[in-house]
């Protein structure tokens, strides 16, 4: 995680304050924000880790810390003990206000950093067989995905979206088998979709298309193996280019849709099998052949292909991660379903044991439940069996399906509450920051003013002067801290939880101005300036922060238009 000046300074004056009470060469003490804002900005526990090694009271050796920390090179006002020896730190005015001139000058780059150094990585994400239309699930796993993939690019990482499909194996054989006995049951011959097939209504809208594109004559001159592979083609053709659709509209683009099929084609999986046979790590054994990954830790050996010659998802999908560090990616995040946890040991065994160990990482995502009035919506008129991406993002837009898919930790079991999405109060997270970010921008609409000529050299005499005000600012303050962590994490819902507790505290610092007009952001006083100055930089963190997450930030936002 990177940090501002105002920390470095803090956490430098703080070491040599320890030093001075007897800390050794060396001991480097660790600040974070105390859970009750009321304590102070920054606390740190150094004197009770330093007083159990000194052999010293903590609280004692807590008070001389006070007593010595040279407080303006540390950028504070207050230091106090609190607990069993507990430090607190309350910064400065001048630790906050100057600091502001940063956001207004970095501007739309507010957020951004470096990162050293950069990594080259692969986000895999999606990657949905086409043999259907998107699901809700699939969704929670498009925001996931694209919100890390933007986060690392936001923290100087160079990044590719990849969609990995699966156009290989028996189930896009029961897709080209469904559709054609669907455009059977359309010329009016008898047919049935084959067990294990695809019942969906947009599998009649795919044969429906395959017919008048190709033209009934075309398609009844072919041969029963020629026309199954037309079928199959096209149906997978069309449901990807679907599901590419899908995507945008809910504001993911991928860089790259990578074929399973094209793995066979290129010879990959056949070069993947001489090169694990040439190092030993195969074995035959009834009729099947194996890969040792029991070796490298796996719980047990795996089959690659099995006693009919076919071949697992494990080979392939070992083949397609080989190729990943082929290209020359430093690191692969993979974000996979609930149903794909057992997947995650064998993959990262077998690469460990082809001297990949540090390439794969994996997200794992639960499932998605879509509630109406505390009821399971649990059927989609088109797909049938599940909630389809795109019905949901036609009826929340995307900005809503987004941000509930990502405000929770992907690990956990996702209730997706329409009622609660639909809401235009600020009960609803989404719109409760969108309508934070659109205010600030009404204040420069009412103040004549474009929200750009208020730059870093726009100028402030004096500071704000309430409680509200300083919650504010230290907010805003921490964004690039925020995403950095984020990133390193790969959490989106951190930022998500940071946004709603920034919104929350402008939204307070808004309101107290109905209360006292002197206290309105554009009342003409003394702190005028100083206000303003302060919204722009609102207006900027909750943008930047939203658009991190893939998010627009709305200039105007009312309650019927949301």
């Amino acid at each position: 995680m990177t940090h501002d000046a105002a920390f470095a300074r803090l956490s430098a004056a703080l070491e040599s304050a320890l030093a001075a009470a007897g800390a050794p060469e060396g001991f480097s003490p660790t600040l974070e924000r105390p859970r009750d804002p009321s304590r102070g900005d920054w606390a740190s526990n150094a004197a009770l880790v330093l007083g159990r090694r000194l052999g010293q009271p903590p609280r004692s050796l807590a008070e001389r810390v006070c007593e010595v920390i040279d407080r303006d090179a540390a950028g504070i006002e207050t230091a106090e003990v609190a607990g069993p020896g507990f430090l607190n730190f309350r910064l400065s005015d001048q630790s906050i206000w100057p600091r502001l001139a940063a956001i207004l000058e970095a501007d739309t780059c507010w957020g951004r950093s470096r990162a050293v150094p950069p990594r080259r990585v692969n986000v895999e994400f999606v990657s949905a067989n086409p043999t259907g239309p998107l699901h809700v699930a699939h969704g929670r796993g498009a925001a996931l995905g694209d919100a890390v993939a933007s986060l690392l690019e936001w923290t100087g990482h160079e990044v590719t979206r990849e969609f990995y499909v699966n156009d290989a194996g028996r189930q896009i054989e029961l897709l080209a088998e469904s559709v054609e006995a669907r455009y059977e049951e359309s010329a009016g011959r008898s047919a049935s979709v084959p067990e294990g097939g695809y019942h969906g209504e947009y599998v009649r809208e795919v044969a429906a298309q395959i017919r008048d594109t190709a033209g009934v004559d075309v398609l009844a001159s072919l041969e029963p193996e020629g026309r199954r592979t037309r079928f199959r083609q096209d149906a997978v053709r069309l449901l990807r280019e679907q599901q590419a659709r899908d995507l945008s509209a809910f504001r993911v683009e991928m860089d790259l849709f990578f074929s399973e099929r094209s793995l066979y084609h290129s010879g990959a999986i056949g070069r993947l099998l001489e090169r694990l046979a040439a190092r030993g790590l195969t074995y035959r054994e009834e009729g099947a052949t194996w890969f040792r990954t029991s070796d490298f830790g796996d719980e047990k050996d795996r089959v690659l292909i099995k006693n009919d010659g076919s071949f697992t998802y494990f080979l392939p999908d070992l083949a397609y991660h080989l190729d990943k560090a082929k290209r020359g990616f430093d690191l692969a995040i993979d974000v996979w379903g609930a149903d794909h946890q057992g997947h995650e040991k064998r993959m990262l065994a077998a690469l460990g044991g082809l001297e990949y160990a540090d390439l794969l990482e994996v997200l794992i995502i639960q499932l998605v439940t879509i509630t109406r009035g505390g009821k399971e919506v649990r059927m989609s008129k088109r797909a049938g069996r599940f909630v389809t991406l795109g019905e949901l993002v036609d009826e929340t837009g995307p900005d809503v399906a987004r941000y509930f898919f990502l405000m929770r930790r992907p690990e956990v079991h996702l209730n997706f509450d329409l009622d609660l999405a639909l809401d235009t109060s600020e009960a609803n997270p989404v719109y409760k920051v969108q309508y934070a970010h659109a205010r600030m921008c009404s204040v420069f609409r009412k103040a004549g003013m474009r929200p750009e000529e208020v730059g870093a050299d726009f100028e402030a005499p004096t500071a704000p002067g309430t409680g509200a005000e300083r919650d504010v600012a230290l907010a805003v303050l921490r964004l690039p801290d925020i995403i950095s962590a984020a990133a390193e994490s790969r959490a989106p819902h951190t930022v998500c939880a940071y946004l709603e507790e920034t919104a929350g505290l402008v939204n307070a610092w808004y309101h107290q101005g109905n209360l006292d007009p002197q206290l309105r952001i554009l009342a003409d006083v003394r702190e005028r300036a100083a206000r303003i100055r302060l919204a722009r930089a609102v207006q900027i963190t909750l943008r930047n922060g939203l658009r991190a997450l893939g998010l627009s930030a709305p200039e105007a936002l009312s309650r019927a238009a949301a």
